[in-house]
């Protein structure tokens, strides 16, 4: 007799499974180009994927086994964004991984003292959005940028890309990225380049966090905003859409915890997955609610079995022809710039504020060396102020 599938062990442990592999392969490249662009190595950045997808597998098991919920972590997709976007920081890649360690910090703050989640929440959305949009904005144009560079090597993904969107929307991103990976391997067997095999192999590079103001300022507080108004607080809504009530306190303190302890090899951020948290709690996962755990833990077995492989996907961003990578970025973006976009800009009384902090974001300014979101956030916030002051 053939056993049902819809009351199969297997179904949730596929769901994880599925949840992972859409999670990882369409925004890993997102993070790395974050870490690169705040002053990590080929190695640091390699080091920082292996040290994200850890942390996060790790958070997924813990939390999923201890909650019994389909409670599953990802990497802030948005915050890796806000690094591109920030730039060369004051003090370096060491200066980043200290930012990182405060934001790790201040995640745990605010699961033990709900009052930095309420100033947060305080924090008119559209304005925090507007932010948002403004970072990816740069980041969303590099498929354009890409295809008059390169148009042989960045067309077929972003063709690939379109047809996956119109067919299979939920992989399209990631075969877009299937589609990136051929191009860098072809690209490496007609240039008939060696790729060291050590570069293939998963590693771990530490580095001694400093603490500038300009890092601190400029990239570990917007970077925690960004974090908790785009992933964590919507992540809890998804999940109660679902008719799970996620523990508060618990998953702030163990993604924040996740953190800090994956700073210092890299990591930038671990939260509570939003979009593709839907993917393991959903009636997809497993008919029967109280059984759909089991594919949050399959989802963090599944970011443990990556993270050995992230050495190779970082190898594939460091041989890939120019243009390729960020195309696949900006693509994995898109959606997130579309959704942070139509936030900005519903409410009427905000507009204005929102369009300034939209700008001012989307200029990469960085005076006194702190990073253009925070300037943008701020400059938002101070237009709010003096068109609504009561």
């Amino acid at each position: 007799m053939t056993e049902n599938p819809r009351t199969s062990p297997a179904r949730p442990v596929i769901a994880g499974i599925v949840t992972a592999l859409v999670g990882f392969t369409s925004s890993f490249a997102v993070v790395l180009t974050g870490l690169h662009a705040v002053g990590a190595t080929d190695g640091q950045a390699a080091s920082g994927l292996l040290a994200a997808s850890v942390a996060m597998g790790l958070a997924c098991i813990v939390l999923s086994l201890w909650t019994r919920m389909p409670l599953t972590s990802a990497w802030s997709t948005p915050g890796a964004a806000l690094l591109a976007g920030a730039g060369t920081i004051e003090g370096g890649w060491p200066a980043a991984v200290g930012a990182f360690l405060i934001v790790g910090a201040l995640i745990v703050l605010t699961g033990v003292f709900p009052v930095i989640g309420a100033l947060i929440r305080r924090i008119p959305t559209p304005l925090a959005q507007a932010m948002l949009a403004g970072v990816l904005l740069p980041l969303c144009v590099a498929p354009v940028t890409g295809i008059a560079q390169n148009p042989w090597g960045v067309l077929p993904v972003v063709l690939v890309w379109l047809v996956g969107l119109r067919f299979f929307a939920r992989w399209a991103v990631p075969a877009a990225f299937a589609t990136a990976a051929i191009v860098v391997i072809a690209s490496v067997v007609t240039a008939d380049a060696a790729v060291p095999v050590a570069s293939l192999l998963p590693h771990v590079e530490f580095t001694m966090p400093t603490f500038t103001p300009g890092a601190i300022i400029g990239v570990a507080l917007p970077l925690f905003i960004v974090t908790m108004a785009s992933q964590n607080i919507p992540g809890v809504a998804v999940m109660r859409g679902y008719g799970y009530e996620v523990p508060w306190r618990l998953s702030m303190v163990t993604t924040g915890v996740g953190t800090m302890l994956g700073a210092p090899a890299g990591s930038h951020a671990i939260n509570l997955a939003a979009i593709s948290a839907a993917l393991a709690a959903s009636e997809e996962a497993d008919p029967d609610p109280k059984r759909r755990w089991i594919a949050g833990v399959s989802t963090g077995v599944s970011y443990l079995v990556l993270g050995v492989a992230s050495a190779l996907f970082a190898a594939l961003v460091v041989l890939a022809p120019a243009g390729v990578i960020p195309a696949v970025a900006g693509l994995a973006l898109i959606a997130s710039f579309v959704g942070a976009a139509q936030q900005a800009f519903a409410d009427p009384d905000l507009r204005i504020a929102a369009a300034v902090t939209f700008l001012v974001a989307a200029s990469g300014i960085s005076p006194l060396g702190v990073a253009a979101a925070f300037w943008a956030l701020l400059a938002g916030l101070l237009v709010h102020l003096a068109l609504h002051r009561r």
